[in-house]
Order: structure tokens, then C-alpha cells, then sequence
């Protein structure tokens, strides 16, 4: 199944939630685009089975008191339930791994980077340019701050690059005790994972409604704000900017073209919260891929 086509499917199945009643939330008003992501996540708190220091979360509902298009830096969207975070964390690691732990430590045909990690965080060897991006030692300082206990070896790889040159040495090393440390430790950390993730795209939603054009402003922090409070709607958000970046590019990411959840985002029609919304983010993203 093509990802275009999963994400024709996972949004389906969201819509199937929302029509199920299977959680509330605060729909805002949309035309000044104030109290941007309105807490849709469900009251309940899940015990993770890890070890590590579960990531913060909170059920208070935090506003944007001057709306979306004026948010800065300093100013925080609120925290998703621990619930919905393993939500998130399942969903990403079945469309990047087929929820396969194997999957964990991967490298695709083709790629001269290893990906790692329920979200493929990219890991390039020393020295070889990060055209991609490096996200897995972003990843690693992550979980050492939440009170993950990062293996020696993966500590010391960290600063100095993957350990494999090409895909053939990984596979070739995928059995050692090394490597099966790593997916171990990759596996137990699941929803540390998904909170970086979640986190990432956090921190990109001020700048997606920023570098819109400024007629587009108003459509992409209206939709922006109608995706992410429908149930399941920041998994829709995450998961594509795990997927496809945030579109942020200026240069363009494939041929001088962006895919972006920015250009999925300006590509939608106006919409509210709920159904409405997952169906024409689907439609955007598949237009726009």
C-alpha cells in the first residue's frame, strides 16, 4: 500500500472515531483562528510500560490568547493526553515499520542513511553529507533527558555518526549484540519517541502559519486549527510532518518542489471541526503528493 493511500485509510478510520463519539473537544471559532488546538484528547491516563520517565502531559487546556497567526516562540499549544500519545506512537510505528520490531534498525534501498526508531529517524555515517536531515542523535538527547538509559557504545556513536557505512554492513551487523541492544532499546521507548515527535511538529505549527503567504494566512491557520481539534486530528498533523516535513523549505524538498504539511494545509478548502476536516486534509495531501 502506498503512503498516499494510507493516508487516505488512517483517515477514514479517524473519521470512524469522530462519527463513534469516542472522545470530545472544544470546537473554536474559526474565523479569528483564536484557541488553536483546543484539547481534543481523551480524559483517561495510560500507565506506559516502559522504564523510562513518562513525557509530561496535562489535561488543562492552554488558549492561544491572540490567535494563531500572532503565536510566537514562547507561546505553547497544550499538551495531548498519554492516551492519544500511544495512539500516535502505534499508528507511526505500523506506517514506518509495519509494526515489525526489525523494523526499528532499517535501512531503505537506495538511501546512503540508516532510519531508526518507530518514527525512521535518519542516521547518516560520519562525514557523509545529512541532505535529509540527521534526526536520530536529536532523538538520543531526547531520551537520555527523559531518563532513558542509552547504551554506552550508542552514547559514544552518537557524536561520531552511525556505525555502518552502507546498508549491506547493517544487515550484516543486524544480529550482533549491538545491534539487537539497539532495537531493544528502541522498542521500549516507543512513546518517548512519539513524544519528540509530537514535540517537533509542536514547535513547527507557529512557523507553518508564518511563512504562508500572507492571502493564505488566514485559510492555512483556519484549517490548522479545524484538523487539530477533531478527534485524532494531531495524529493526521504528526504523522505527515514525520512523513513529509513541514514544508518550510523555500529551496523546495524533491526537484525544487515542496510536499509539506505547509502546501497540504494552503491546499485545503476552508473547513471546521470534524469530519469535514479529515476528509479535506486527506483529499489536500493526496493532490498534493
Amino acid at each position: 500500500m502506498s503512503r498516499q493511500l494510507a493516508l487516505k485509510t488512517i483517515c477514514s478510520s479517524l473519521l470512524i472515531m469522530y462519527l463513534s463519539a469516542c472522545s470530545q473537544q472544544t470546537v473554536v471559532d474559526t474565523e479569528n483562528a483564536d484557541d488553536v488546538f483546543a484539547s481534543s484528547t481523551a480524559k483517561k491516563k495510560v500507565k506506559p510500560k516502559t522504564s523510562v520517565k513518562k513525557p509530561t502531559t496535562s489535561k488543562r487546556q492552554l488558549p492561544v490568547r491572540h490567535g494563531f497567526q500572532q503565536m510566537t516562540s514562547r507561546q505553547q499549544v497544550p499538551n495531548i493526553s498519554e492516551a492519544e500519545l500511544r495512539l500516535i506512537a502505534d499508528k507511526i510505528f505500523q506506517n514506518e515499520g509495519g509494526g515489525n520490531p526489525d523494523n526499528l534498525v532499517h535501512w531503505n534501498d537506495g538511501e546512503d542513511f540508516a532510519s531508526l526508531g518507530v518514527g525512521h529517524f535518519t542516521w547518516y555515517p560520519a562525514g557523509r553529507p545529512a541532505r535529509f536531515g540527521n534526526t536520530f542523535p536529536g532523538l538520543l538527547a531526547h531520551l537520555e533527558a527523559n531518563g532513558a538509559d542509552v547504551p554506552p557504545w550508542l552514547q559514544q556513536a552518537r557524536y561520531r555518526g552511525a556505525p555502518w557505512q552502507t546498508k549491506t554492513q547493517l544487515m550484516q551487523a543486524k544480529y550482533t549484540p549491538e545491534v539487537q541492544e539497539l532495537k531493544n532499546f528502541l522498542y521500549q521507548t516507543r512513546l518517548l519517541q512519539a513524544a519528540y515527535i509530537v514535540e517537533r511538529a509542536r514547535q513547527a505549527m507557529p512557523k507553518l502559519v508564518n511563512a504562508a503567504p500572507s492571502d493564505a494566512r488566514q485559510r492555512v491557520a483556519q484549517n490548522l486549527n479545524a484538523v487539530a481539534n477533531t478527534p485524532g486530528g494531531w495524529y493526521v498533523l504528526v504523522d505527515y510532518i514525520n512523513f513529509k516535513g513541514e514544508g518550510l523549505n523555500q529551496r523546495g524538498g524533491y526537484n525544487g518542489q515542496n510536499w509539506g504539511l505547509l502546501q497540504v494545509l494552503e491546499s485545503m478548502q476552508p473547513c471546521k471541526p470534524g469530519a469535514p476536516a479529515l476528509h479535506a486534509f486527506a483529499n489536500a495531501a493526496q493532490e498534493v503528493l
